[in-house]
């Protein structure tokens, strides 16, 4: 869809460019292949920058992702101490994965 090429294309610079919730809005777009070809990678590649500048969402979604093993090799330790940064933030999502978490 043309619409979702050019948002894709904004998003990115805007990325490029170090904005974390662009950063995060362009992870889930690798994610979720929209826009772009779906890649469990260079999403969880996006997210982690915007989770190195501290972003919750990137945490968040980046803990997923390890929970998961989705793009990344599957680490629980990581993924609850993204949790945790996130959850510290006030991040309702991550306060709910690490109560969900054995």
């Amino acid at each position: 869809d043309r619409d979702m090429d050019a948002a894709a294309k904004w998003i990115r610079r805007a990325a490029e460019q170090g904005y974390a919730q662009a950063q995060v809005n362009f992870g889930t777009m690798y994610q979720n292949g929209d826009g772009v070809v779906r890649n469990l990678v260079k999403a969880a590649e996006w997210y982690g920058k915007a989770a190195e500048q501290g972003y919750a969402d990137g945490q968040f979604n980046l803990g997923m992702l390890y929970q998961n093993g989705h793009g990344v090799e599957r680490n629980i330790q990581k993924a609850v101490e993204l949790y945790r940064k996130a959850a510290d933030q006030g991040h309702a999502k991550a306060a709910d994965a690490l109560r969900s978490m054995p």
